[in-house]
């Protein structure tokens, strides 16, 4: 903060230290003024010399510890018993020392000015060479985006005829699946008719070889020969004489009543 001839404040010179001054001060000869707490700390060293401007302060009265707000008493009779010339010549060097602390503050203000203009530029050419180098960044990725945006438009036209191939092979599989189902289906009811058909004509080749027998009376094996054309024969011979069947014949003994063997 500026330093006025209003301003009421002095500030520490200690280089590290720039708070505000209250209660007891230390003045040094070179017009420097510290706290009471760096000064005590400073200048109980011998040789003392100025934190400040690093002068020595070998004098008497180089060195004075003074108090900043004093009583009225100190006033009324610091000066007192003082001729005008010299009161005006103490007031002159008190305000000439009052001058060079807000000089110096108003250099010190300058000079940190400075440094934080300086600061501000190399802060800002750094900031310019970052925004370049985003700058570069941005428009190489953009030349990658637009690049990818290729590659997907490439991978998406790809896809889509990968996907129609896809479709019409399902339409081509769902036509086989249906033509699959439809022979097997064709299939298991050719299956099962046949088994359906297959136990009725054994049964009705048994019930016929049945009535075939039924039908067929008994022969003597003595009177059959085993040549079908022989038992024509026969037959035939006993229709052609106009005689009965064989199974038809009986003895006339038998029908008189009489044995069919005569006594001798």
């Amino acid at each position: 903060m500026a330093m006025s001839l209003c301003d009421d404040t002095l500030l520490c010179n200690f280089p590290k230290c720039r708070s505000k001054l209250s209660g007891f001060a230390w003045v040094t000869a070179c017009s420097h003024v510290f706290c009471d707490q760096h000064g005590s700390g400073e200048f109980s060293r011998s040789p003392a010399t100025c934190p400040a401007c690093s002068s020595a302060l070998s004098g008497k009265l180089d060195i004075v510890r003074t108090e900043l707000s004093p009583s009225e008493e100190y006033k009324a009779m610091v000066l007192a018993g003082l001729r005008p010339d010299v009161v005006l010549d103490i007031c002159a060097r008190a305000l000439a020392f009052w001058s060079y602390q807000v000089h110096q503050e108003r250099m010190y203000q300058e000079y940190s000015l400075s440094r934080a203009e300086g600061q501000l530029k190399q802060m800002d050419k750094l900031l310019t060479q970052q925004n370049q180098s985003r700058e570069l960044e941005l428009s190489s990725m953009r030349g990658e985006i637009t690049s990818l945006k290729k590659v997907m438009e490439e991978y998406k036209r790809k896809y889509s005829e990968v996907s129609e191939r896809l479709m019409e092979r399902n339409r081509q599989y769902q036509k086989l699946q249906g033509l699959y189902d439809s022979l097997r289906l064709r299939n298991m009811v050719v299956d099962v008719g046949e088994r359906d058909t297959q136990p009725q004509t054994g049964h009705q080749d048994l019930n016929h070889a049945a009535a075939s027998q039924q039908a067929t009376p008994l022969r003597s094996p003595q009177l059959f020969s085993r040549r079908p054309d022989a038992q024509s024969r026969f037959f035939s011979c006993l229709e052609a004489d106009g005689a009965k069947p064989f199974f038809q014949f009986r003895s006339p003994a038998r029908d008189r009543g009489r044995p069919f063997v005569s006594k001798p």
